[in-house]
């Protein structure tokens, strides 16, 4: 097939090296170049770099609605677009286009966790499972079709970062799959139940801070799912703590069988611990601000805690 591929960060990238070896990609569609770090120099979006990589010509408007890149995909005439992760909302004048519509690769298992961060959301609901749906694109936000799906199981030590690139690897051959049953004319699409789904935002930085009145379970998911960004974190002495690794611990004899959510109740050579409004979180692994990540074993070399600190 002769293919458009639209998408941005990483997630897309092996959705995309597997289109150019199997299929004729004739265009890639990225957001603008950002500047990042501390020079502020322009980056090139993963996939663009990807795209350079292999002599894709590559466009980059800053709304796909604008007239003039409509006109220039009109001209390229696919057969069908694929989106990954690509951050804009596609008008209907590009999702009637291609011969065999506008697919895309979502990192759920449809109608769960619509939206812009399925990923971090499955692992912080507590899922054992989730997985990539293949769908027909329409006006709503991940609400068309479904042709194709994967299933991915959570394990119990899956963080956002691990889970994110399972799932980029899985997309790709159920794509491939789907693109020959399209091509074969065998496709069975599925209307999605919307009585079954539910909405994953966008992360934000703020949501990382630990609510250290709810529970072990839930904050230590918290943890996992904002690794590796945008991090869990607390305050320390007025200092941003990053929490990159925990487990939760069952409430034991500390001898301060009444702290308040928040207090450093016990702590070893390797870990602390901290009261929650249920059970106690074991914290392996921190970043103080201005600092490393390192174990806690190491962090309390420089910094040593006693049992009543209070966090956040």
């Amino acid at each position: 097939m002769r293919v458009v591929f639209m998408g941005t960060p990483d997630f897309a990238v092996p959705t995309l090296e597997a289109l150019i070896k199997h299929h004729q990609v004739i265009g890639v569609v990225t957001q603008p170049d950002k500047r990042k770090g501390r020079g502020k120099a322009f980056a090139f979006p993963p996939v663009k770099e990807t795209a350079l990589a292999h002599d894709i010509p590559v466009y980059q408007p800053v709304k796909v609605r604008e007239e003039a890149f409509l006109e220039e995909l009109r001209r390229m005439d696919p057969d069908i677009i694929v989106v990954a992760a690509f951050g804009q909302i596609l008008p209907e004048a590009i999702l009637n286009l291609p011969r065999y519509g506008c697919i895309n690769v979502h990192a759920s298992l449809l109608p769960r966790y619509r939206g812009a961060a399925p990923i971090q959301w499955a692992i912080m609901d507590g899922e054992r499972e989730t997985g990539v749906t293949i769908m027909y694109m329409e006006k709503g936000l991940d609400t068309g079709d479904m042709i194709d799906r994967v299933v991915v199981p959570i394990e119990p030590d899956e963080t956002g970062e691990s889970l994110h690139d399972k799932l980029a690897a899985a997309g790709a051959p159920v794509l491939l799959s789907v693109m020959e049953e399209l091509e074969q004319g065998t496709a069975k699409p599925e209307k999605q139940n919307d009585e079954d789904s539910c909405y994953a935002p966008m992360l934000t930085k703020e949501l990382g801070h630990i609510a250290w009145d709810k529970d072990a379970a839930s904050i230590e998911r918290l943890v996992r799912a904002m690794n590796s960004w945008p991090s869990a974190y607390t305050e320390l002495s007025g200092k941003t703590l990053k929490i990159w690794d925990a487990d939760v611990a069952d409430q034991a004899e500390t001898g301060m069988a009444d702290a308040e959510p928040g207090t450093v109740v016990k702590v070893t050579k390797k870990a602390f611990y901290v009261q929650t409004g249920q059970d106690l979180l074991q914290v392996n692994e921190v970043q103080l601000q201005g600092k490393k990540r390192m174990p806690v074993q190491a962090f309390l070399l420089g910094y040593p805690l006693e049992p009543g600190t209070r966090l956040g």
